[in-house]
Order: structure tokens, then sequence, then C-alpha cells
């Protein structure tokens, strides 16, 4: 497996720069990892420009929940998506759908001439399309340059056959990279019986944060209430082994 690429999803420059230097060949820069990964802030994107020298995907993903944008959600993931490639995003990562779930071709035409030339992908919007095959269609027609999926299962382990013909579908006028639930116990599997040639995963630690600990009612997220007394960083030792096998 010596010519496995392996993407790392990271939420914070901090988890880039781990990632990086722990063997990752290139990240996907988020922000809110918890609600599936939001468009990351500039600064975030030069501080991982300034410490790293591997290629940098910029996620442009203006709120949480589905794909189907308004008006000026869609000015606002513009102006992001500008700024990311000003402040140096080696190409740019999202989905646009219609209401129906088919893919939204004018809105993704669009970021692909605003990206001019830098890749773009298809992240996992492609996983809730009525037809897949229909979907890789019309993102190869539109000039995408990757697709991030899932195989349309909540776990690529449970679509190995799924992203096998989507590899063989998609030939060399795409490229097909499989994400979520990739792990170091199940990497070789997924590997040999997709045929992929990238992997994309998320690895993290917690850490303990002891600055709330005076008062442990207290919460300043939503309805979930995620643990205030810790937080995420990737996992590097993870990462290597990752690498290792690969």
């Amino acid at each position: 497996m010596s010519q496995i690429l392996m993407e790392i999803c990271c939420g914070s420059a901090e988890d880039a720069i781990v990632a990086a230097r722990n063997g990752a060949d290139r990240v996907e820069l988020n922000n809110n990892l918890f609600q599936g990964g939001l468009t990351p802030s500039v600064g975030t994107l030069q501080v991982v420009k300034q410490h790293t020298g591997i290629p940098v995907m910029a996620m442009v993903r203006p709120r949480a929940g589905g794909f189907c944008y308004t008006d000026i959600e869609m000015e606002t993931a513009r102006a992001d998506a500008r700024a990311l490639l000003d402040a140096g995003a080696d190409g740019l990562v999202f989905g646009f759908l219609h209401g129906d779930g088919t893919i939204d071709e004018d809105r993704t035409r669009a970021f692909v001439e605003l990206a001019e030339g830098k890749p773009c992908v298809f992240h996992r919007a492609i996983d809730v399309v009525p037809d897949w095959k229909r979907g890789l269609d019309t993102l190869i027609r539109l000039g995408v340059t990757r697709v991030l999926t899932s195989g349309q299962e909540s776990d690529v382990f449970f679509a190995l056959d799924t992203i096998r013909e989507m590899i063989a579908f998609a030939g060399d006028a795409i490229e097909i990279l499989p994400g979520a639930g990739i792990t170091l116990r199940n990497v070789d599997r997924v590997v040999k019986e997709t045929g992929c040639s990238q992997i994309h995963l998320a690895c993290h630690k917690a850490y303990p944060e002891t600055s709330v600990a005076n008062n442990r009612s207290i919460y300043y997220g939503g309805a979930l209430y995620p643990p205030e007394d810790r937080f995420e960083i990737t996992d590097g030792k993870y990462v290597a082994a990752v690498k290792a096998r690969l």
C-alpha cells in the first residue's frame, strides 16, 4: 500500500499541524467537526500554511444541517471561498444540493470556476443524492476533481462494494476518496477491497480543560450540551501508525 495517500480531517490549526508532523499527506481543514465540519477561519488557514508544507483543502460550508443553502448563505460561502483561496488554500471542499437532493449544477460550476484550476472536492453531500452514478457524471462534466464519500452508508466499512463500484465507474475522470469510519484496524481491508488510492480519516484524542472546573453546570453550546471540561486534538501517534500501515 506504499502509494496510498492519507488525508486527515482536521478541525483546528493544531489538528492540522499535528497531522502534518506525523505523516499526513494532505489535510482537510474545517471548523466545528462536531457538526460535520464547517468553514474554517482565514486565520486558522494562515497558521496551518505557516507551519506545514502539505496541501490544505479548505472546507466551505456556511452552516450545518444539509446542503441546500439560501442566497445569503451562498453569498457568505463565496466570500469565504475567495478569502481562503487568497490566504493560500490549495483547494476547496464543498457540496451544493437542491431541495430534492440532486446536485445544484449552477452553484457547483460557479465554485469550480472560482477555484481557477485548484482542486475542487465535492464532499459527502454525494452520499444523499438519489442516484450516485448520475451524480458522478454531473460532477465529472462540471470539472470537479474529487469526491469524498462513505459509499452512501454511515460507515465506509458497510459500503466496500459500493466504493469499489464507484472507483470503477469513475475511472480516471474523477477521484474517489473514501472516508468515514476508516481506522487502523480496518484500513488494510478498506484499501484491499475497494482498490482505492487514497483515504480520508479523522483521529482525535481528548485532553482535559481545567479552566471550567469551578462550575460544572455551565454549558456554552446548544441542546446537546457537549462537555466543557475537555477538548480534542488530532492524535499524532495514531496518524503515524496509520501512515506506517500504508
